[in-house]
C-alpha cells in the first residue's frame, strides 16, 4: 500500500532521503521569514541586535509550526506535509498597528486573532460544503499569478528604482530556470525529485562566481540566537486596534481551506467531504503557531502554498519531509551564521525557483478546473466573475487605495475576494434551485 499517494503521506525514506528533501522545501521558502522581518525592521526602525532576534524568532516559530501541521498532535494541525511562513498581508497590518499605535499593542493583536482562530472553527467548519473543487481550483490560479507576481518583483526588483531590469539580476533568474528544467529533464530518480534545489544551487554558484554574493558577515556575531519572549515588552489588547488582523483570520481561513484541499488532491484522496475533513486542523495548527508569533514578535504564521508546489513537482509527499524541513527552520533560528548564510542567496535567484514552483501552483488549479464541464452556463459565470474580481487588485496594485481601511483590507487581497466571490457566485448559481456543475469528462488521445 506504500505506492498509493494516501498512504505516501506517512512514508519514512532514508536520513539522506530526509534531508535532501527537506531542504529543498526550506531553501525555496527562506525568502519569506528574511523579508517578513527585514520588511518590519526597516518600517519600524529596529536596531540590528532587534532584527537578528526577530530573524531568529521568526525561522523558530516557522519550524515549530511546520512540526505542528505535519504531527498534528491532539487535532491541532492537519498531519499533512505543511510547511509555515509568515503571510505578507499579517505583516503589513501589523507594521500598520504598531506604526498607529506602538509594538506591544500590534503583538496583543496578533494574539487576539491567533486565539479566533480557535473560536471561529466550530462555526467555520459548517460552510466547507461551498468550497468545491470549482471554488478551490479559482483560488489555486489565484493564489499562482499572486505570487508569481511577488516572485517577479524578486528578479527584477521594484519599478521606477535604478536597480530595476538589472541584467545580472534577469540572467541569474534564466540560469537558475533553466537550471531546475535541465536537472528534471535530464536526471533521474531522486536527482530529478530535488531538481528544484539543485536549481537554486546552480543560481546560487552563479551569483558568487559573478560577484553578487558576499560571505564578510556570515561569521560574524554570536554563534546561538535564543529568542525571548515578548521583545516588545508586556503585550496590550486593543480589540479596536486589532480589527484589521481580526478580520484577516477570516481571509486566513479560507486560504487555509484551499491548500488543505489543494493538498489532499495531490495526496489522492478522493471527494469533496473528504478532502475537507482537515481543514478544521489546519486553521488549529495555523492559529497555535500564530499565538507563538505574537509571542515571540511576529505577526501571523500560516500554512504555505509554495511546499504545494514542490510536492506537486517532486511526487514526494511524505509529511516527515516536512518535518524535517521544520527542524531546519529550527537550526536557522538557533543557528546565526545558518540565518545568516541563506540570507545571502541573492532574491533573483529565490525569485526565479519561486516563479517555478508557484507556476506549479497555477497547474493545479488549472487541473482542478478541467473536472469541470466550463460550457455551462453556471460555471462559466462563477470562474470568469471569480477570475475578473480577483485578478483586478493584483494586476493594478493600489486600486482600492481610496477605499476605507477595513473594506480595502478584503478587496485588495485578490486571492481571498476572489475565492469568497467563487463560493457566494457558486452557492447563487448551483444550489440555489441548479444543479451541480458536470464534471467534464476525461479526454484520451
Amino acid at each position: 500500500m506504500k505506492d498509493t499517494p494516501t498512504a505516501q503521506v506517512d512514508e519514512l525514506y532514508s536520513p539522506q532521503r530526509m534531508i535532501a528533501f527537506g531542504l529543498q522545501h526550506v531553501l525555496v521558502m527562506a525568502a519569506s521569514p528574511i523579508a517578513a522581518v527585514f520588511l518590519m525592521s526597516k518600517a519600524l526602525g529596529f536596531d540590528t541586535a532587534l532584527t537578528t532576534e526577530l530573524l531568529s524568532a521568526t525561522f523558530l516559530v516557522c519550524g515549530i509550526g511546520t512540526l505542528i501541521q505535519s504531527f498534528g498532535p491532539a487535532g491541532i494541525g492537519a498531519k499533512l506535509p505543511f510547511v509555515m511562513l509568515p503571510g505578507g498581508a499579517p505583516i503589513i497590518l501589523f507594521i500598520l498597528i504598531a506604526q498607529q499605535t506602538d509594538l506591544p499593542t500590534a503583538s496583543g493583536a496578533v494574539i487576539l486573532s491567533a486565539l479566533l482562530y480557535f473560536l471561529i472553527v466550530p462555526i467555520f467548519k459548517r460552510f466547507l460544503r461551498y468550497f468545491p473543487s470549482l471554488v478551490i481550483g479559482i483560488m489555486l490560479l489565484l493564489v499562482a499569478i499572486n505570487l508569481a507576481q511577488i516572485s517577479g518583483k524578486l528578479i527584477a526588483g521594484t519599478p521606477g528604482t535604478a536597480n530595476f531590469g538589472n541584467t545580472d539580476n534577469l540572467l541569474l533568474a534564466l540560469i537558475t530556470i533553466a537550471s531546475t528544467v535541465l536537472f528534471a529533464r535530464l536526471l533521474k530518480g531522486m536527482c530529478r525529485q530535488l531538481a528544484i534545489l539543485l536549481g537554486l544551487m546552480v543560481g546560487a554558484l552563479s551569483a558568487a562566481l559573478m560577484g553578487d554574493i558576499s560571505l564578510s558577515g556570515v561569521g560574524s556575531g554570536s554563534l546561538l540566537a535564543l529568542p525571548s519572549p515578548f521583545p516588545f515588552g508586556p503585550p496590550k489588547f486593543d480589540l479596536i486596534a486589532a480589527l484589521p488582523l481580526l478580520l484577516f483570520t477570516l481571509i486566513s481561513m479560507v486560504e487555509a481551506t484551499g491548500q488543505t484541499i489543494a493538498l489532499n488532491e495531490v495526496l489522492g484522496k478522493e471527494g469533496e467531504a473528504e478532502q475537507q475533513a482537515q481543514v478544521p486542523n489546519t486553521i488549529r495548527g495555523d492559529g497555535l503557531a500564530s499565538l507563538l508569533g505574537g509571542i515571540f514578535g511576529t505577526s501571523l504564521i500560516i500554512t504555505s502554498g509554495e511546499n504545494i508546489g514542490i510536492i506537486r513537482a517532486t511526487q514526494v509527499r511524505s509529511r516527515y519531509v516536512t518535518a524535517v524541513g521544520g527542524l531546519f527552520l529550527i537550526l536557522f533560528g538557533v543557528f546565526s551564521p545558518l540565518s545568516a548564510l541563506i540570507s545571502v542567496i541573492p532574491a533573483s535567484v529565490i525569485g526565479a525557483t519561486g516563479l517555478v514552483v508557484f507556476a506549479i501552483v497555477g497547474t493545479m488549479g488549472i487541473d482542478m478546473l478541467r473536472k469541470v464541464d466550463l460550457r455551462g452556463h453556471a460555471a462559466m459565470y462563477v470562474v470568469a466573475t471569480a477570475l475578473a474580481v480577483g485578478l483586478l487588485p493584483i494586476v493594478v496594485p493600489g486600486i482600492y487605495d481610496q477605499l476605507p481601511s477595513q473594506l480595502r483590507l478584503l478587496l485588495s487581497n485578490g486571492v481571498a475576494i476572489g475565492a469568497l466571490t467563487a463560493a457566494v457566485l457558486n452557492y447563487l448559481f448551483i444550489h440555489v434551485g441548479q444543479r451541480s456543475p458536470k464534471t467534464a469528462p476525461l479526454q484520451h488521445s
